[in-house]
């Protein structure tokens, strides 16, 4: 969370400049940009979520505060629209509160509001939290939640009854240090779901280094903090994980943000891409025997384009350009860009951060929670990013800085560029706060693609999409048989409308958060889908044909079926 030196920042502007007279870039914007009608509208009061993060400050600048927390969109009763779970931070020494802050849980009323049944479902853990990720670990059809905290992590087992139970200590994956971004996936493709926790640094509260700039205190950089290694626990299969970080090849130290599983060379088994804040990204290829090889250096994606270790927070792993290869984006500090980077099928991904058009655009800006989805349903993905500063006084001692931000929309034009349509996008994008995570889902299951914001010290903003729909749409519901309940690992490839894309269900991406686990495709003007195919993580493929659009599916594996 440092600045980045003089000598790049030059560079990036040099750059951006050339950049702004690009015609063809220019004409992008012009076209598909000024046809967008999605209108995003700040609907959390209206839903009844009266949730407010409390980072538990007290004016000693420690350094847990300003990385804030995350949330997960998820249907934990199983009865079709999805659920809300905040995770909130703690009191810290020196602060008090009239209540002590604690994570929530809100329920979906199916009618565009939420109820509060923290109490009722017994997960409103106290610890100070930052993300959360959720996966089916005991496959047995209810969706389980893991919290990542400074102090020990929590995982909560979905009772199917409307509550959970904290079973950390029978489960084994209590680990201490300070969690940030989590995921579950089936790396080694037994059936069930593993699960990998990125720790960020060293920090002690009884040993808080004082910095300043300008004379004005701030918070201390990465830089003044020691890195830990990730951690990946195997499941045993019985309720039980075993830390097989270091058998795996993943005992590497690193100040671990974003989190995200992919099959990013094609061959059938999750890779994992983890972006570190000052130190380089580890990009993790799956060997298929149980261990993975670091490639990040060799892939392209370890560093900037100019060769720097960038402050790495959010990541999402996902075919932006239909090429049915999965490309990497990551977000990065204020003065840096916001890197993405496309692959180019042979192993290896090429930095296309200016010529997509996000680099001028994304240079102001201090960026977190980041996911590419479809929000105008015309087949590409678009680009979300939350945005705040880490210091609450940076008005003081930086003339660019900004503490509160607004956040950003790229719309995909289809053509490997995107425009910032972030004024242009409805009232619920012009609002300027402290955001963090972003989680993405339809909450409404109206057929467009709502957003979840959390800000620091602030209440979140659920912002519902009208328009976006204007276009037709499929979500899949994937179910595991011989593969893990959840189905995460799945590729789902779609053909519609003389266009093929393709997702995979996953568990945590973005920043600290978990986004709805059903597959959302927009269709454009296509009334049906040619065809889906699924390759499941057991190596079952199935295809199914002439699927109308509009509608929720569940795919149940082994029994796909042309009924839809």
């Amino acid at each position: 969370m440092s600045k980045l030196n003089i000598a790049l920042i030059v560079e990036n502007y040099l750059r951006v400049f050339a950049f702004v007279f690009s015609p063809i870039l220019l004409f992008g914007w012009e076209g598909k940009a000024q046809e967008n009608e999605m209108q995003f509208m700040d609907v959390t009061q209206a839903a009844g979520i009266t949730f407010r993060h409390n980072d538990g400050s007290s004016g000693q600048k420690y350094y847990l505060e300003p990385t804030g927390a995350g949330a997960a969109s998820f249907d934990y009763d199983n009865d079709g629209d999805l659920d809300i779970y905040f995770v909130n931070g703690a009191n810290l020494p020196g602060a008090t509160s009239a209540t002590p802050p604690r994570n929530a849980l809100y329920r979906n009323n199916s009618d565009g509001t939420f109820t509060d049944v923290t109490d009722i479902a017994g997960v409103g853990d106290t610890k100070y939290g930052f993300g959360c990720c959720v996966g089916d670990y005991d496959d047995d059809g209810y969706q389980d939640l893991y919290i990542t905290n400074f102090e020990a992590n929590v995982l909560y087992h979905n009772n199917g009854d409307g509550t959970f139970s904290d079973v950390t200590g029978i489960a084994g994956v209590g680990d201490e240090r300070w969690g940030s971004n989590c995921a579950f996936a089936d790396y080694d493709n037994d059936g069930d779901l593993d699960l990998f926790v990125s720790n960020y640094v060293v920090f002690d509260l009884n040993k808080n280094p004082k910095c300043s700039s300008r004379g004005i205190r701030v918070y201390c950089g990465p830089e003044s903090y020691e890195g830990v290694p990730d951690i990946l626990y195997r499941n045993d299969g019985d309720g039980t994980f075993t830390d097989v970080t270091e058998s795996a090849g993943l005992y590497n130290a690193g100040k671990g943000f974003g989190a995200v599983w992919g099959d990013y060379d094609n061959d059938g088994d999750l890779d994992l891409f983890v972006a570190n804040d000052t130190t380089p990204n580890f990009l993790y290829r799956n060997n298929s025997d149980g261990t993975f090889t670091e490639m990040a250096m060799m892939a392209g994606v370890a560093l900037s384009e100019s060769g720097m270790a960038f402050n790495g927070m959010g990541a999402d792993f996902v075919d932006y350009d239909n090429d049915g290869y999965l490309d990497i984006i990551v977000t990065n500090f204020q003065d840096q860009t916001t890197s993405l980077y496309r692959n180019t099928h042979d192993g290896f991904f090429f930095d296309v951060t200016f010529t997509s058009g996000i680099g001028e655009q994304t240079l102001p800006y201090l960026e977190w929670g980041v996911d590419l989805v479809d929000f105008d349903n015309d087949g590409d993905l678009d680009i979300f990013t939350a945005n705040g500063h880490v210091d609450g006084n940076i008005e003081q001692f930086d003339p660019i800085g900004t503490y509160n931000q607004q956040n950003q929309l790229f719309l995909n034009n289809g053509d490997g560029t995107f425009s910032d349509i972030s004024n242009m996008a409805g009232s619920g994008l012009l609002i300027k706060q402290v955001s963090r995570g972003a989680a993405f889902g339809d909450y409404d299951n109206d057929g467009d693609m709502d957003i979840l914001v959390t800000n620091v010290n602030q209440p979140p903003n659920l912002l519902r999409n009208n328009g976006g729909n204007k276009n037709n749409w499929l979500m899949i519901k994937t179910v595991g048989v011989k593969s893990n309940r959840d189905g995460i690992g799945a590729r789902i490839t779609v053909s519609a409308g003389g266009k093929m894309q393709i997702r995979e269900i996953r568990s945590g991406s973005s920043f600290l958060c978990q986004s709805d686990m059903r597959a959302f495709i927009g269709l454009g003007k296509a009334d049906k889908v040619d065809f889906v195919k699924i390759r499941w993580p057991s190596g079952i493929v199935e295809k199914i044909e002439n699927v109308k659009a509009n509608q929720i599916i569940t795919v149940v594996e082994g029994q796909a079926t042309n009924k839809f």
